[in-house]
């Protein structure tokens, strides 16, 4: 009977410290995903503005962009002038992030144009 009672609260200790463990093995685990996701809060967004600096100063993007005023240059001057308001407003939007310098000097000159034009009305 004396085995019955000493096996009994070795089993008790045993389940006891199980749980204790895992108790542990949870916080343990809710504690390093917490600091995950405050790293991750901290450190997120000025990898994105990396990410997007360096996108931004591809050749490809560049060349695109280009290509882009360009071919909407050409759309404005074969449009009426009923949509050459409309085409100079999207222009305008798309071409205000993009660096001047990067530009041909007559899509520079098209857009400085159209600057002066937006000013005017």
């Amino acid at each position: 009977m004396k085995d019955d009672v000493s096996f009994g609260g070795f089993l008790a200790r045993v389940i006891g410290a199980t749980v204790a463990l895992a108790i542990v093995l949870l916080g343990l685990s809710w504690l390093v995903q917490g600091n995950n996701f405050f790293l991750y809060k901290v450190f997120a967004p000025q990898q994105e503005n990396v990410r997007r600096q360096v996108f931004e100063g591809t050749k490809s993007y560049n060349q695109g962009m280009v290509q882009e005023l360009q071919n909407m240059q050409f759309e404005y001057v074969k449009a009426d002038e009923e949509h050459k308001a409309a085409l100079a407003s999207i222009i305008l939007h798309r071409a205000a992030d993009f660096p001047e310098d990067k530009m041909p000097d007559d899509l520079r000159v098209f857009i400085d144009e159209l600057k002066s034009k937006s000013i005017m009305r």
